[in-house]
């Protein structure tokens, strides 16, 4: 099977036009020409899980967070992301990174979060203006989502429902325990910059992977609560299930998600 055919998938998937300004999404190493006969999706393409990726044979990584997010003047070995790359490429490794646009894209990183909740009447929380066209005719193009529970809850209640959601044990958060969590947020990764609008929408909580502290402060200045179990678990299982949508689309192929990567953030 060629790239091309793959990379097609993906662009209809998850629309290019979805991806935001400053990100670096798309085909970053390969030739579309080339023929595939496996493919590794990952959360973030580091020298341990490209090394997997070489050492299993992948063709084609699909990796969430791009590499050569910055300029690159030099490609020696002399740095940790230069071996990286130059291992890549000596192994004919493809690499393409949806980024922000699997993010938003309808069935993306945010809808399936929002889906892990049973979260109805979804919407994004930013529209997009544009030509981006949805997968769906009744939902509007935008990124983050927010949604209602199917019960209103206490926020302690909501944070347990979030940690059997995501398989975890633990997580931040912010705001009191007893409030109460009708309309919930979620802006997968570290995207507290959607809080303003989430609570323009009514949202009584933020889902979000990682804040800083000042973030944290303004959420109790605007009285909305933050719940924020990482930016590995809002992300990693996108990918793994993304995985899986490649296996049935191309039946042919070998499909696995990185079996090497975990979190890097530890809790005692």
């Amino acid at each position: 099977m060629l790239l091309n055919e793959i990379l097609n998938f993906l662009s209809d998937f998850a629309p290019a036009e979805l991806s935001e300004d400053w990100d670096n999404t798309g085909l970053l190493i390969g030739q579309q020409a080339d023929s595939v006969s496996s493919i590794m999706t990952c959360l973030t393409l580091t020298p341990d899980v490209a090394e997997e990726a070489v050492s299993k044979g992948a063709s084609l990584v699909v990796t969430h967070h791009p590499i050569l997010f910055r300029a690159v003047q030099k490609l020696t070995d002399e740095t940790s992301e230069g071996r990286m790359l130059l291992s890549l490429i000596r192994s004919g490794v493809a690499v393409y990174s949806p980024h922000t646009s699997y993010d938003s894209a309808y069935e993306g990183v945010n809808r399936q979060l929002a889906d892990s909740l049973n979260l109805t009447n979804v919407k994004p929380i930013r529209t997009t203006d544009g030509e981006a066209t949805s997968n769906s005719s009744d939902e509007p193009i935008g990124s983050g989502r927010f949604g209602d529970l199917p019960d209103a809850v206490s926020l302690a209640e909501f944070v347990e429902q979030v940690k059997q959601a995501l398989g975890i044990q633990d997580t931040w958060f912010v705001g009191d325990s007893s409030s109460t969590i009708r309309r919930v947020g979620i802006a997968c990764g570290a995207a507290a910059e959607f809080m303003g609008d989430a609570a323009r929408h009514g949202c009584d909580v933020l889902l979000t992977g990682e804040a800083r502290f000042h973030a944290c402060l303004e959420a109790r200045t605007r009285d909305i609560a933050l719940v924020l179990p990482g930016h590995y678990p809002t992300e990693r299982p996108a990918m793994e299930n993304l995985a899986e949508r490649l296996s049935q689309q191309f039946p042919d192929l070998t499909v696995w998600a990185s079996d090497l990567e975990a979190d890097p953030v530890q809790w005692a």
